[in-house]
């Protein structure tokens, strides 16, 4: 019960089906509505999903997309003739692109309302500002998306493009004017910056109270000793996916491995708190550990933030184990249009059989990321 879908599709829904022989499948393109019909129980509205590459499999409890550059998960089994399931249960035990994509509208229409609500009061809207430095790739498309999104909900934003030859002392002007500003209640500055900057002396210069992005000392002392603050965003959007697919992590044994301040060693901290998520036995692990895997064939959570691409491999994990890949990588690729394919740090194909739960990538931390970001910001307005 294989079938090769010949053209991108847009999401996955839940089917409840049982004693199914056969299934037929056709599509309509992406921007219309797809539909699927079949022998047995299978709903119209069930195969839908974005991707190059799809095969859909029928197993004991949904349909599972398979393969798809990295954008569905775990627990494949070999095809059955009986398919039970439910959405709660695949909820429970699937982190894919088209469930992460319900988490951000539900998290977008939250943020919407309380922004219409401030304005009601006549007051202004949030108003996110970003700086970005040089022409970086990453960067311009990072901070692109993060200018989306604020449109989507309702802010304000502001991008100061700055030449990336500009002098260290010319960027703290910039940031000083940004400090005064009243009418900007948070900002980021888009990281890495050029080498002749000293990425550390720039960060200290970010106000506290406008540090949206959650790395100024300041705010990451707050994080660690759980009190009320900026966390920085891509942590928080792993706590977020955690809680919400309600995985478990008191007692549990967690690896993080990276040391970075932006996502390791915050991550390291928030699952270690005193909090749900939290109470996990939590190992750092970074490029300096020798022999990683005999940390991570213990982990229960392998969370890995190293930025090396297929990094995580299944040798390297126990089985049921939970993993969330923070990594993200253009790899040559002459195959694809654009001559290159987005990995993650861990080897999504040979890892995917035997994990409880995984992150795609692209698709997964990357745009709760932007979400915690927006979140933060709408926090600093109501500050």
């Amino acid at each position: 019960l294989h079938y090769h879908l010949p053209m991108p599709i847009e999401r996955v829904l839940t089917p409840k089906v049982t004693k199914v022989n056969r299934v037929d499948v056709g599509f309509r393109p992406a921007s219309d509505s797809g539909r699927s019909s079949g022998v047995g129980n299978v709903p119209e509205e069930s195969l839908m999903l974005t991707g190059d590459e799809n095969i859909v499999d029928i197993n004991y409890s949904v349909f599972w997309v398979i393969k798809d550059a990295g954008k569905f998960l775990f627990n494949i089994q070999s095809p059955v003739e009986t398919v039970k399931a439910t959405s709660e249960t695949a909820m429970r035990e699937v982190i894919a692109k088209n469930n992460i994509q319900t988490i951000l509208t539900e998290g977008r229409a939250n943020i919407e309302i309380e922004v219409q609500e401030i304005i009601k009061n006549g007051d202004r809207p949030p108003h996110l500002a970003a700086v970005l430095v040089g022409n970086d790739g990453a960067s311009l498309t990072y901070v692109g998306s993060k200018v989306r999104s604020c449109e989507k909900v309702g802010f304000k934003s502001t991008l100061i493009h700055l030449d990336e030859n500009i002098s260290e002392e010319e960027l703290i002007s910039e940031i000083d004017k940004l400090n005064d500003n009243n009418k900007i209640d948070g900002y980021i500055v888009q990281l890495p910056l050029p080498k002749h900057i000293n990425e550390e002396k720039i960060l200290m210069m970010v106000n506290p109270e406008k540090d949206v992005d959650g790395f100024h000392p300041f705010n990451f002392g707050k994080m660690a000793q759980n009190m009320d603050s900026f966390i920085p965003a891509t942590p928080y959007g792993i706590i977020e996916l955690i809680d919400r697919y309600s995985i478990e992590t008191e007692g549990k044994n967690t690896v993080v491995i990276g040391r970075s301040n932006i996502v390791g060693r915050p991550m390291s901290i928030l699952m270690s708190n005193k909090s749900k998520p939290g109470n996990s036995t939590v190992t750092l692990v970074h490029s300096r550990t020798p022999d990683i895997s005999s940390f991570t064939k213990k982990a229960d959570i392998v969370i890995v933030a190293l930025g090396i691409p297929n990094f995580l491999k299944s040798d390297m994990i126990k089985q049921d184990s939970v993993v969330i890949d923070v990594g993200i990588t253009r790899v040559e690729d002459k195959t694809k249009v654009r001559g290159y394919r987005i990995v993650g740090d861990v080897d999504f194909e040979s890892v995917k059989n035997k994990v409880s739960h995984i992150t795609p990538v692209p698709g997964g931390v990357g745009p709760m990321t932007i979400a915690m970001l927006l979140k933060n910001t709408l926090k600093a307005r109501k500050k």
